[in-house]
């Protein structure tokens, strides 16, 4: 396994100098030892790439070397206001245009998995996908019966390079957290099994075909999102058959301006759709980057989402502390912020609360007050990173998802319409969240709710006193 770790570390560094990444991470640097270090790379001189923008040899790196790293472009892909323009442009073009697989392939994996003939099941197939990303691509397609689908095929030994990858990331993780000093607190043993764990979801299509099916239920009827149904007889968890939508690509400005679509609308109703998933449902769409989100051309301010293969959901302690965490935020209530994460355990017990907080006000205040288009939530979360560092803080890897998923959702309401003002439109809805589930009638609902396991475990209440007083006095001793 080692060995096998070694020779894709190998891989890694040879792909990334064979693009002259080094040019793309340092080429602006005015540090003298990183220039001298990239004047001795023998492909800085002669290799082709040099030919190739910036960008397209970032993008190229990052598509030779698997779906991992093209998850990574697709993430900085959504934060224009951190990259450089013509390194977003080719980086958006990892959400749906990666390099496809061979199409007679992919007629045969969905025969072989469906086990019937590709034109006993559907009456026209294309020959070239309409979407390729890192995990499958996708084929249009007509049912004998009539309906326009979409048939998504996942990549093959898409598992294997996957798992070396993870094993890969495993071993450097470990390394990270018995040399960094900070190790036990930023966890990355954790982060790497959490994204793992959603990463390795999203290759099996059976799954995603009912997280979708459980966001249909959770928006019947609703005219801010759509969820296209699932044709569960053409599924398998390799390939998923799915009604094909008819929708404009949120990223695509001008076709939603000339089809009379409210942008300020949209950008509201997308963190209204993000905040509702998250708080209300505990079940969140957990990729939203640009080539995942359309606006549908028939209700011009109802959004469609597909790819569902990675979905959050969070503890309900999780869920409240963020909520208090926000509204005191919101309310500019700093001791309020720095509380919250030590009752938490974020940050040491012993931690100086009126030190945290001042550190924390002096991050926030200059944000309030201020449109997406003047602030960044990106520049907002490294600048508290920076303090959460100085405070020792533990990473929390259940977080790390809804983190990435903020950051797409503020992204995509950036571009929509930059003058959003993001604390009106959030403080709101969680006030009234936190309201309905910790107010008087919250408590009655969950008492009535947890009243048949309060009462089965009553007759051990004495019991379980008394042990919790024993163990105390032994303690005390």
């Amino acid at each position: 396994m080692l060995i096998k770790q070694i020779g894709r570390a190998y891989k890694i560094s040879a792909v990334m100098t064979r693009y002259r990444i080094d040019d793309v991470l340092f080429g602006e640097s005015h540090s003298l030892l990183l220039k001298s270090l990239r004047l001795l790379n023998p492909w800085f001189y002669w290799w082709p790439a040099r030919k190739l923008s910036r960008g397209k040899r970032l993008r190229l790196a990052l598509e030779t070397l698997g779906p991992i790293f093209v998850k990574l472009g697709q993430v900085l892909s959504t934060r224009r206001d951190l990259l450089p323009q013509d390194i977003a442009d080719e980086l958006a073009l990892l959400q749906d245009q990666v390099k496809p697989f061979d199409n007679a392939l992919a007629k045969r994996i969905v025969e072989t998995s469906l086990g019937r003939p590709i034109y006993d099941m559907f009456t026209a197939f294309s020959e070239e996908p309409i979407a390729s990303a890192s995990i499958a691509q996708v084929h249009a397609a007509t049912l004998k019966t009539g309906e326009d689908v979409i048939v998504k095929i996942l990549r093959p030994k898409v598992r294997n390079l996957i798992d070396k990858d993870i094993a890969l990331l495993h071993t450097l993780a470990s390394i990270m957290q018995k040399l960094h000093p900070r190790g036990d607190r930023i966890r990355p043993k954790e982060i790497i099994d959490e994204f793992s764990v959603t990463l390795h979801a999203e290759l099996d299509l059976m799954r995603e075909a009912a997280n979708a099916s459980q966001l249909a239920r959770n928006f019947a009827g609703s005219d801010k999102l759509y969820i296209p149904p699932i044709y569960w007889e053409f599924s398998q968890t390799n390939v998923m058959v799915m009604e094909r939508i008819d929708g404009i690509p949120v990223s695509n400005l001008k076709s939603l301006e000339a089809q009379h679509s409210d942008l300020k609308q949209l950008a509201t109703n997308l963190l209204d759709l993000f905040f509702r998933q998250v708080f209300n449902d505990n079940f969140f769409h957990g990729d939203m980057h640009p080539g995942n989100v359309f606006v549908s051309k028939k209700n011009v301010n109802q959004f469609i989402t597909i790819d569902y293969g990675i979905v959050g959901s969070l503890t309900e302690e999780d869920r409240r502390y963020i909520a208090e965490n926000l509204l005191a935020f919101f309310k500019r209530d700093y001791y309020r912020v720095a509380k919250l994460h030590i009752d938490a355990g974020w940050v040491d017990a012993n931690t100086r609360i009126f030190e945290l907080e001042a550190a924390i006000r002096s991050v926030s205040e200059p944000v309030f007050e201020k449109t997406l288009k003047e602030i960044s939530m990106g520049h907002l979360l490294g600048r508290l990173f920076s303090i959460a560092r100085q405070f020792n803080m533990n990473i929390q890897p259940q977080l790390v998802l809804l983190q990435k998923t903020l950051l797409n959702v503020e992204g995509l309401a950036r571009d929509l319409y930059p003058e959003l003002d993001l604390w009106l439109t959030a403080k709101p809805f969680l006030e009234r969240w936190m309201k309905e589930h910790f107010g008087p009638k919250g408590v009655l609902k969950k008492l009535r709710r947890d009243f048949p396991e309060i009462m089965e475990k009553l007759p051990d209440l004495p019991r379980l006193i008394f042990n919790a007083l024993e163990a105390l006095g032994t303690a005390q001793k």
